[in-house]
This record gives structure tokens, sequence and C-alpha cells, in this order.
């Protein structure tokens, strides 16, 4: 299992990319860290999600 945002997911082997295939994030708008480390996104296709890993995706607000 992965955690998520705090939540625990069956996500282990899966890309960064196909999980948020399966989501509704605006991956222009998101940033993924995995164990306290920013995912470039050019990595997204081949960065995999393991056992254990602890996941934040956090979404860019704009405002003023």
């Amino acid at each position: 299992m992965v955690i998520i945002n705090g939540t625990a997911v069956d996500a282990d082997d899966m890309t960064v990319e196909k999980y948020l295939s399966q989501t509704d994030y605006n991956r222009k708008r998101i940033a993924v860290e995995i164990n306290g480390e920013i995912v470039p996104k050019s990595q997204y296709d081949t960065v995999s999600f393991k056992s254990g890993d602890i996941v934040e995706i956090v979404g860019f607000v704009g405002g003023g």
C-alpha cells in the first residue's frame, strides 16, 4: 500500500502517470512528492510508487 494524501491506496508499482490518469487532477497545476522528494513532471511515466511510499499531491491555487 501507498499513502497518498493521507489515504492508503493500492498503487504499488504503479507509475505516477498511470495513477494521475485515473484521477481528476489538473496536471498543469500540481506537484507530486514521494517521501519528501518532488518528482519532475518529465519523470511521471518512469517513476513508480513502492509499497510504504508517502505521496503528497498538491495543487497550485492562483489568487490575489
